[in-house]
């Protein structure tokens, strides 16, 4: 079972309050993974042996900082030919790797936990940070299903969240996630812009000079 909250125990950032409201329908739950951690990153490990971690291109030719991977019913890309879901991994030719069912049993949990009852996530995308890389303002919008919510969780090095409004003229609030913390959005705020600011340089006991996020969506 997820831990239960406890302000400042293990955590990365022990003053901050263990749920924040951010606006109607997202939330941050701070160290709510925290004992959770070492199994959801056995499990990436798992997943990254046999769909390693690439830098995909975008339709515009540019190369993406960010390196991700995937698990689940489908996978997220993109190419030359736009963004779109995939139930093949493209550098391999062959399905992506299945969703454990650790991962999407704990975002079940989660998104009750922020209001989402039922949530049955079918793919996971799985983003690793260097320092220096960043994930611009972008909404999620290739999904089939709008109704359910998005689960991010953050594991390694702390960052900044950024969330924004409906529109990408609204200024985004920068929100401190780390270690063990999730952010969860859906409802009247599932359009809403989103990103990583660039990420300091650091190492952490966990992941090392990096930050891994598992991002728990229904796609199809």
């Amino acid at each position: 079972m997820p831990k239960q909250y406890q302000p400042g125990l293990f955590s990365d950032a022990p003053n901050l309050p263990p749920r924040e409201a951010l606006t109607e329908g997202a939330v941050v739950l701070r160290d709510y993974a925290l004992n959770q951690t070492p199994a959801l990153l056995e499990e990436v490990d798992a997943i990254t042996k046999v769909a390693p971690f690439r830098h995909m291109i975008t339709p515009g030719g540019f190369r993406m900082s960010v390196a991700m991977t995937n698990c689940g019913r489908a996978g997220w890309v993109s190419d030359r030919k736009g963004y779109r879901y995939d139930p093949i991994d493209p550098d391999r030719a062959a399905p992506w790797p299945s969703m454990p069912a650790r991962f999407a049993d704990f975002a079940k949990q989660a998104a009750a936990e922020a209001g989402f009852p039922n949530f049955d996530t079918d793919v996971c995308l799985i983003n690793r940070y260097a320092p220096g890389t960043k994930l611009s303002l972008h909404q999620d919008k290739d999904e089939h299903d709008f109704t359910a919510p998005i689960v991010t969780v953050s594991l390694g090095l702390s960052a900044v969240f950024l969330f924004g409004g409906l529109t990408r003229k609204e200024r985004p609030r920068r929100i401190e996630v780390s270690h063990g913390d999730l952010v969860i959005w859906g409802g009247q705020a599932r359009l809403a812009y989103h990103g990583i600011a660039p990420l300091a340089e650091g190492d952490h006991p966990a992941t090392g000079p990096c930050r891994i996020s598992l991002t728990f969506r229904k796609a199809l």
